[in-house]
């Protein structure tokens, strides 16, 4: 295990020029403790690496000394087969360069390992598109890629979930795919933030660049927001009795992890079960709810309850029978 962790470091050093101990411990998993093992081992091992303090300090290898080392782990390996191209690759004209890339990378493997990989390709296939495909149109996504790989600060006209247009000036550092969704991560007046692809209804590229901050990590500061925005979004509970038939049509359109709440809710005299989900907005619990019928009754909050009376009465009267 610390064998592969070595060559992980020494690829990681590689491939960046500069990172500081603390980087490395997040990237591998590892504490800082470790790292600093891990460099004594490289060195004692005839690697030239070193570690300079100060705000521009961090561990680096000796500049234009280059390992030689080119094998793979056989999970790595399988691991390689395994990779498919992303559809979102597709939006960004990259899908046709990553597949080039695999099979320029394949070919440089040893002989052994070209047959492990063939191998592997005929006994795992990942198929990353969906059956319903469903991908949110972001007609600016050209624009704004261009914003991210050329440092171009750009004027965005936004739209949020409650539909309010906003117009401000960012510093584009990044783009995110989550799932199917495009996200742009840039630097605004109040610091970092993200911004969901389909929702910037205008950009505009403004004159000169702008200096990313240093030290900014797109990955770690993705993960930071996503956990933020999880503990920030709205709440919307609404309290529900359910039938049997209800739970199970509940489980088709809710998340996984509301699972063991419906499953462990009590269950009353009747066989129905009371329980309380949360569906963030009153137009989701609506969207939702009213496919399921009979199965499915809200207790509260009345307002919905309301809601979904008009609703009926409107469809009775658009149905009944003449």
């Amino acid at each position: 295990m610390r064998a592969d962790r070595l060559i992980s470091l020494l690829m990681l050093l590689q491939t960046r020029p500069r990172s500081t101990a603390g980087a490395l411990a997040r990237r591998l998993q590892v504490s800082e403790r470790t790292i600093y093992r891990d460099l004594d081992a490289l060195s004692a091992s005839g690697v030239p690496v070193f570690a300079t303090r100060g705000p521009n300090g961090g561990v680096k290898l000796v500049e234009g000394w280059r390992t030689q080392l080119t094998g793979l782990t056989r999970a790595e390996v399988h691991a390689l087969a395994a990779v498919g191209t992303p559809a979102a690759l597709e939006d960004l004209g990259l899908s046709a360069p990553l597949r080039n890339g695999l099979v320029k990378l394949a070919a440089a493997l040893p002989a052994v390992q070209q047959s492990v990989i063939e191998y592997a390709r005929q006994r795992l296939h990942v198929d990353p598109t969906s059956w319903f495909p469903d991908r949110e149109p972001v007609p600016h996504l050209s624009v704004l890629r261009d914003a991210v790989w050329q440092d171009r600060r750009v004027r965005i006209e936004y739209r949020d979930f409650d539909g309010k247009r906003t117009r401000r000036v960012v510093d584009p550092y990044g783009l995110v795919i989550k799932a199917d969704r495009w996200y742009l991560v840039a630097g605004t007046e109040r610091g970092p933030s993200g911004f969901r692809g389909s929702r910037i209804e205008g950009v505009r590229l403004q004159p000169g660049t702008f200096v990313r901050p240093a030290g900014f990590d797109l990955a770690a500061f993705w993960k930071e927001w996503c956990a933020r925005f999880t503990e920030r979004r709205a709440q919307y509970e609404v309290t529900l009795r359910i039938t049997p038939e209800g739970e199970e049509a509940l489980r088709h359109i809710r998340p996984p992890a509301e699972h063991a709440r419906l499953a462990d809710a009590p269950q009353g005299r009747d066989g129905t079960k009371t329980v309380t989900l949360d569906f963030e907005r009153e137009t989701i619990a609506l969207s939702q709810l009213c496919t399921l019928g009979r199965g499915v009754e809200v207790m509260a909050p009345e307002a919905l309850r309301t809601r979904l009376r008009t609703i009926a009465a409107e469809l009775h009267s658009l149905y009944r029978e003449a």
